[in-house]
């Protein structure tokens, strides 16, 4: 409980242990530093001597700690800056050649408190970061590692420890007790892919979080155990995840003075360290030795003499003549400052950088300051990057223990409210030292927030003033005639806060132009009127003669441009081949792109079903009310052209029930159209992974047939089809669902076909993420066992319902297939299949489609079965599933018809019911094909 109380001080109670650091190779050091400022109640910033350095490249320390000899308290104290790093490191001085205890936040004199159930506890701290490597050796069971900062510090027990390497258990040692506890264990299930992850994430491999009961420790003892099943493995490149251990340790360290062991023994002896009028000694949270603070109302370093000074209230005025007011291009007015004395309290002190250009930051260093105004009360405010949300609601407050928190929480918005006094307008009145609104013409108001209530009060100007609230005679009248030209439709006249408006003279007009009011001139009136209609006249027959001729010359330009297109895309001869072929024209037609144009409504954006890697898909509706489905390029790239082709040349030779049908294209664009029947039920990713209120519900039945349907239409591209068809991009958005939910596969723009005498294709790779085919990706060759791998993710998505890659509980995106893999080796399926598949499928069932997914997703592609064999698989678990007094028709049928398709297999042959429809599709699609020059 005092641990979370304690975090909870520093801003991180909600969070766990992983989120104080973020990572572990010092990116975060500087948010980390930004957040150690604002939480120690107290900042000093004087040294004992001026000589001495109280900064390290982005961090400050004050003494006791300090560089260099006389700078520091006792060595325990001495401190490190390695200047050879950009920025440079702060480091402990352990006493070794190269200290290895990294300081990531500033170190302040005064600490913070915490009142625990009635006891006031007192605590001074600051973050560090250890890093150890230990190299791996073959026939070593086990490699300890202690780690003690030295007898001056505690370690705040919560931590985040990560530890990069594969194949070991982590144990966290208890010597007091003589035992061990197990924190984490890092697994790696293949070298390809805890390569492939590190390559992605640099502590992916192996890392863990984790908190320890106790308070305070001042030594930390670790083991570490590899599996015993484990090798080095020394082929791999990346032998970092074998061969060593690396361990990262951010930690809270807690710091006292050890001279005596009390506070009354302290001020006895002559070493006493609260050297500083107006401080006190206190027992600190480790309750040994003591440190030092300054008394309430008083802030500052107590370590040193004069240290502690008073906390002053707001200051109407600048304490110092001559204030810069600039910080590069944004101008910091009164009450705030960039210099000592220059703002109106230590809350509203900004810090210009030394870069180039110069950056304007809050004095707590964590956020920018784009703009001020002060008439508004907003604060333009950039957050950086590293630092967590949960850390939001702090990152603006007071860096002094008595300053009161004036800004209001801006929930990641642009700019901030700020008040300059926790007071009401009418307390802050009576006060008329202190009192803000110093300016004639300026009021109080107050600044209220949402979440918070009433925070303070500001100032602004009058209405019709302008200007800095915050500084006699700051606000100014506004020259309303000359900011706003033609205010008035008459004279304007500016008077102080306001102006005035007045009618133009007898015979006098306003000029909008001149903007002042001028003599009006006489005119024949009768002569304008014929003049003014003859100029429209003839301007407007002049208009409609120029839009006639350019709308004719448009035309006639589109129409060449179509036709060239047509030609190009070889429209002549496709017309040829359907007109000498009645069979054809029966299956395809040529469409103009006026009539797709129209069954679109001009390609409405709210017709689109949907967009993928190969085009965007629109809703027609033809003339004849037939609702079709036109694939259109969205990009125009020569790949584009190539993959329409494709697609159209793959569609005109298949003919099977559970594939899209082809029903025309459009030749007259630069990228073909494809024109095919249109699926009203969505995908099955749709079905499966989005708001089941809004799509349709499939049961464990449907998922079976859908399975066994999109199995059996790839098995007839792979080995029933004329030329065999690799689809290269099988997932369930490819796999389409009828009004009867019967699967339809689609999307063949990134397939290919492959000759008879070959086995596979080397392509460009292509795919997508989730559904990989890791063997294909090392290779570059295409081949059927390659749709056999994603169909195999298609399947956990039935079983696990879950996305090929979706956000695990830890927050890192993760492949369904990896956690699968992982998972099937320590439970059982009906473990971690999605609840309403546990409900409705049996036993048998679930392990016949786990054990068929594991087959298909094997990294060789040798040892995956055939598409035929899935779908035999598929159609088995089916027919189990049925009564076995009660066999369906229908999917008796389909099985003999698949067995007859089978017998002809062995043959490369394929029958279909009519061979003149085989002969006349086979005589227009090959020819087809030969002249659309596809790529292999």
């Amino acid at each position: 409980m005092l641990v979370l109380l304690i975090l909870a001080m520093l801003g991180m109670a909600e969070a766990r242990a992983s989120a104080v650091v973020r990572s572990f190779d010092g990116s975060t050091t500087q948010s980390l530093n930004r957040l150690i400022r604002r939480l120690d109640a107290g900042m000093g910033s004087s040294n004992l001597t001026l000589s001495c350095a109280n900064r390290c490249g982005h961090l400050t320390f004050s003494y006791p700690f300090g560089i260099g000899a006389g700078c520091f308290r006792n060595p325990e104290f001495s401190l490190i800056c390695n200047h050879t790093t950009n920025p440079p490191k702060l480091f402990l001085h352990d006493g070794s050649s190269t200290s290895t205890t990294q300081v990531v936040g500033d170190i302040y004199p005064s600490g913070m408190s915490v009142n625990f159930w009635g006891k006031h506890l007192q605590f001074s701290s600051f973050f560090v970061n250890f890093s150890k490597t230990i190299p791996m050796k073959s026939g070593l069971d086990a490699y300890n590692m202690s780690w003690t900062p030295g007898k001056t510090f505690s370690l705040l027990s919560t931590m985040s420890l990560s530890v990069i390497a594969c194949d070991l258990d982590v144990y966290l040692v208890h010597k007091d007790l003589g035992n061990r506890e197990l924190i984490c264990k890092v697994s790696c299930p293949s070298i390809e892919i805890a390569e492939q992850v590190y390559r992605q994430d640099r502590h992916g491999p192996g890392s863990c979080s984790f908190t320890y009961s106790a308070l305070t420790v001042r030594t930390l003892e670790f083991q570490f155990v590899p599996h015993k099943t484990s090798k080095i493995k020394t082929q791999s490149r990346l032998n970092i995840l074998w061969d060593t251990i690396d361990i990262t340790i951010n930690i809270l360290i807690i710091w006292s003075i050890l001279d005596q062991t009390s506070c009354s023994r302290s001020m006895e002896d002559s070493n006493y360290a609260c050297v500083s009028h107006h401080s006190e000694c206190t027992v600190p949270l480790a309750d040994k030795g003591y440190i030092c603070r300054c008394i309430s109302g008083y802030e500052g370093n107590p370590y040193i003499s004069g240290g502690c000074s008073a906390v002053h209230e707001y200051n109407s005025r600048p304490l110092k003549a001559n204030c810069s007011r600039r910080c590069g291009n944004i101008s910091v007015p009164f009450p705030f400052g960039i210099e000592e004395g220059c703002s109106a309290r230590k809350t509203f002190k900004l810090n210009c950088s030394d870069t180039t250009p110069p950056v304007l930051w809050h004095n707590n260093g964590f956020v920018e300051v784009t703009y001020i105004n002060v008439n508004e009360g907003l604060l333009g405010i950039k957050y950086e990057s590293s630092v967590g949300d949960e850390s939001f609601n702090i990152m603006l407050q007071s860096s002094e223990a008595d300053e009161p928190n004036l800004y209001v929480n801006p929930l990641e918005s642009a700019s901030v409210q700020w008040a300059v006094a926790n007071l009401t307008c009418q307390e802050a009145e009576k006060n008329t030292s202190g009192y803000a609104c110093v300016s004639v013409h300026s009021f109080c108001l107050g600044v209220i927030s949402s979440m918070e209530g009433y925070v303070g009060y500001r100032c602004a100007c009058l209405r019709g003033f302008e200007g800095n609230p915050y500084i006699p005679d700051g606000c100014e009248d506004i020259d309303e005639c000359k900011r706003t030209p033609g205010l008035c439709k008459g004279n304007c006249q500016n008077t102080i806060g306001n102006y005035t408006c007045t009618k133009c003279p007898d015979h006098t007009e306003y000029d909008i132009t001149k903007m002042q009011c001028t003599p009006v001139r006489k005119q024949n009136f009768y002569l304008g009127i014929v003049i003014g209609l003859s100029s429209g006249l003839g301007m407007l027959l002049f208009g409609l003669t120029t839009i006639f001729l350019v709308q004719r010359w448009k035309r006639d330009v589109q129409k060449k441009l179509r036709r060239k297109y047509f030609r190009r895309n070889n429209g002549l001869l496709l017309e040829q081949l359907i007109s000498g072929d009645e069979n054809a024209s029966e299956r395809k037609k040529i469409f103009s792109f006026e009539e797709l144009k129209r069954a679109t409504n001009n390609f409405d954006p709210a017709r689109i079903l949907g967009r993928g890697g190969h085009g965007t898909v629109y809703k027609g509706i033809l003339s004849n009310q037939h609702v079709v489905a036109i694939k259109k390029s969205q990009i125009i790239r020569e790949g584009e052209i190539s993959d329409f082709i494709n697609e159209v040349a793959i569609l005109s030779q298949i003919n099977h029930r559970n594939i899209v049908k082809l029903f025309g294209c459009c030749l007259e664009t630069e990228v073909p159209l494809l024109v095919y029947d249109f699926i009203p039920n969505g995908s099955l990713f749709e079905s499966l992974h989005h708001d089941s209120s809004n799509m349709v519900s499939l049961t464990w039945n449907d998922c079976l047939r859908i399975a066994s349907e999109a199995a059996g239409a790839l098995c007839y591209l792979h080995s029933a089809a004329s030329i065999s068809i690799f689809h290269r991009d099988v997932k369930s958005s490819n796999i389409l669902l009828d009004t009867n939910n019967a699967a339809k596969v689609s999307d063949f723009g990134a397939s290919r076909i492959v000759p008879i005498d070959q086995t596979h294709v080397a392509t460009n790779v292509q795919g997508t993420f989730g559904y990989f085919d890791p063997e294909y990706y090392q290779t570059g060759q295409l081949n059927e066992k390659s749709d056999v791998y994603s169909f195999g993710v298609v399947l956990l998505e039935l079983l696990i319902r879950k996305k090929p890659v979706f956000t695990a509980e830890s927050g890192m995106d993760e492949s369904l297939c990896n956690y699968f893999l992982l998972e099937i080796r320590s439970r059982q399926p009906k473990e971690i299949v999605a609840a309403q598949v546990l409900e409705e499928a049996s036993e048998e069932e679930i392990n016949g489609v786990a054990s068929l997914a594991e087959k298909c997703l094997r990294l060789k592609g040798e040892e995956r079965p055939t598409m035929k064999e899935v779908e035999t698989t598929l159609q088995q678990l089916r027919m189990n599933r049925t009564n076995s007094s009660q066999v369906y028709p229908a999917v008796e049928y389909e099985m003999q018809g698949h067995q007859s398709m089978a017998m002809n297999l062995a043959g490369r042959t394929y029958n279909v019911t009519s061979q003149r429809s085989q002969n006349a599709c086979y005589s227009l699609e090959q020819e087809f094909l030969a002249s659309a020059s596809l790529p292999r």
